[in-house]
């Protein structure tokens, strides 16, 4: 019989794009309302890698990735991504997103995204959410896995959560030295 240990504490950390920059900024301002202080913000970057979102939410899209001060138990994931879901439809206009938030969370093993589309390496959390084990961090770097989008595996954003997994594991030494658990 294993023995049960609970999880460590993560970080949440949200991908968010947009064409409308007013739009990413309100979308960042609720997230922070929901989850805390934002620790990290990374700069705008182009989204580009896919065309599959032009349609809906026009072109020249842009890319912001945020991280929250406050940690949190890994098993709240799917609420997490429905609270996401819930900012994106509060700002439709005339039935199209305007926003499109993917939030998710790095540990000390790995980035995983919460997503609503299954698939093989996808397991179910909850309320309609899957989770995607999108890189594994090995060898001191985050390492792409056959499925991660090209975008993730790419050099800048893993180098963007390197340096957010540094300030997460800085927290994770701090909450473990007093005694913290996270709720």
């Amino acid at each position: 019989m294993s023995t049960i240990h609970p999880p460590d504490p993560v970080k949440v950390i949200c991908s968010i794009f947009s064409s409308e920059r007013d739009v990413l900024a309100e979308a960042i301002r609720r997230l922070s309302e929901e989850f805390g202080d934002i620790d990290y913000i990374g700069e705008l970057l182009p989204f580009d890698y896919t065309e599959y979102y032009s349609e809906e939410m026009g072109g020249s899209l842009v890319r912001r990735f945020v991280s929250f001060d406050n940690l949190m138990d890994p098993g709240e994931l799917s609420r997490v991504k429905l609270f996401t879901n819930s900012i994106e439809e509060g700002l439709v206009v005339n039935g199209k997103r305007r926003v499109n938030i993917d939030p998710g969370y790095i540990s000390e093993a790995h980035l995983i995204l919460a997503t609503g589309k299954r698939y093989a390496h996808r397991p179910y959390i909850g309320g309609g959410i899957y989770a995607d084990v999108t890189l594994i961090y090995r060898d001191r770097t985050f390492q792409p896995l056959e499925w991660t989008y090209p975008d993730y595996a790419g050099k800048t954003i893993i180098e963007m959560l390197i340096r957010i997994r540094k300030k997460y594991l800085a927290q994770l030494a701090e909450v473990k030295a007093a005694g913290r658990r996270i709720e």
